[in-house]
Formats: C-alpha cells, sequence, structure tokens
C-alpha cells in the first residue's frame, strides 16, 4: 500500500539569523507492506464529519455526530483512504479523525501513525506529529519518510541537534533521498558546522537540482 503526503505547500526556508522553523514540504510516497489488519469485532463507531478545535486533547471521532457501521471484515485502509482524502481537502482535523478510528482497530498500523504525524505538522502540533512519527518507525524500521518527518518536526521547534540522527536514518535507508541531505544540511548549518552543511547541501544539489537555492543559501 502506498502512502501519500496528504498535501504539499512551498518550503518556508529557514535563515539562520532568525533560526525561524520551516513547514514540511514534500516526502516522496512511502511504500508501505501491504499487511493492513481487518477489524475482525463488529462495532459503530462516530463519524468525523465535523471539524473540532485542533487544540483541544479530545477524540476527535467520539465527538463527531453521524455514525458509522464498522463491522467485520471491515478494511482498516477504507478510513486511511477517507483521512487521505480528508487531508487532501485540508480537512485535517477530520483526517485525524478517521486515523484514530483506524487506529482503535489496528494499533500497530505504521502507516496510520505517518499519516497522522504528517497530519499533525500541518496543525503545528509538533510534540504529537514526533510521537506519531516515532511510533511509525517503531512498528516499520524501514519507514523512512516517517524518519524524515519527525527531523522536520523537530527543525520546527529548533531543535537541529535531535533532528541531524533522524535525517541521518532516513539516508540510511535511503541513500539518494535529496530531502533528507538538504534539510540534514540546513540542521548544519543552522549549528554552525558550515563543513558538514556545504557536503549535505551539494549532495543534495547532485540528486535534485530545485536545492540549489540551499546550497547557495548556506555555503556562498
Amino acid at each position: 500500500m502506498t502512502c501519500t503526503q496528504c498535501a504539499t505547500s512551498e518550503k518556508e526556508r529557514l535563515t539562520p539569523a532568525s533560526q525561524r522553523a520551516f513547514r514540511l514540504e514534500r516526502a516522496a510516497p512511502l511504500v508501505m507492506p501491504d499487511t493492513t489488519p481487518l477489524v475482525t469485532a463488529s462495532a459503530t463507531v462516530a463519524a468525523p464529519d465535523t471539524e473540532v478545535d485542533p487544540a483541544a486533547n479530545t477524540d476527535y471521532a467520539a465527538t463527531a455526530p453521524e455514525a458509522v457501521a464498522v463491522s467485520a471484515p471491515a478494511d482498516v485502509r477504507g478510513l486511511l483512504a477517507r483521512a487521505r482524502a480528508k487531508c487532501h481537502l485540508k480537512e485535517y482535523t477530520t483526517g485525524i479523525a478517521y486515523l484514530n478510528m483506524a487506529l482503535r482497530f489496528a494499533p500497530t498500523n505504521a502507516d496510520a501513525y505517518y499519516q497522522r504525524g504528517l497530519t499533525r505538522l500541518k496543525l503545528k502540533q509538533y510534540p504529537a506529529a514526533i510521537t506519531d512519527f516515532t511510533k511509525a518507525t517503531q512498528y516499520n524500521p524501514q519507514c523512512k519518510e516517517a524518519y524524515f518527518g519527525r527531523g522536520v518536526a523537530r527543525m520546527q521547534t529548533l531543535n537541529f541537534r535531535a533532528a541531524i540522527p533522524d535525517f541521518t536514518a532516513a539516508i540510511n535507508l535511503d541513500a539518494e533521498f535529496a530531502d533528507a541531505y538538504e534539510y540534514r544540511g540546513i540542521s548544519h548549518a543552522s549549528l554552525n558546522k558550515p563543513t558538514e552543511a556545504k557536503a549535505d547541501l551539494a549532495k543534495a544539489f547532485s540528486l535534485n537540482p530545485e536545492a540549489e537555492k540551499s546550497l547557495r543559501r548556506y555555503t556562498e
């Protein structure tokens, strides 16, 4: 099963002078093993068709008004598809609600944690995003995008030192992960490590010419 990123946007670049955080821009599609468990018991849960306060620490699905019957053998992948559709429409809190539903039936589903982590990045819920990406790596250690996403979430909190090992883990899983090199290079630059920054940004540029702006900004 392929997990696609919920939404993409132009990257807000980090500048060393201000050290302001930036948003997750893009990630290559994550290919997850097609082993999503099926629900084995009948249940009825509330469908998350209304927006709620993203700052509220609540189970969005449980507070929505419309009920959806989920009965055996209901496919959790259907809930994940609904979540992706909602995120594509930028209805992020509703997307999280569907992911919460999926995780109630499949609590070890790495794809659901990964998707929820991406969505929480959009909602600027960085600690929660870090937790979700960590869960995704626990249940699927080959999930390079989860390491990358966790690194970006840590950069959002200006924890560049902690972000670097995450980007390194993503690179170890994919030696041609251009975004991971670029973001690791920016992290090095933010920690005043110009040699490491230049090496990473040069590698990113060799893999993706669009990284040229970062290469010039942080090494010239």
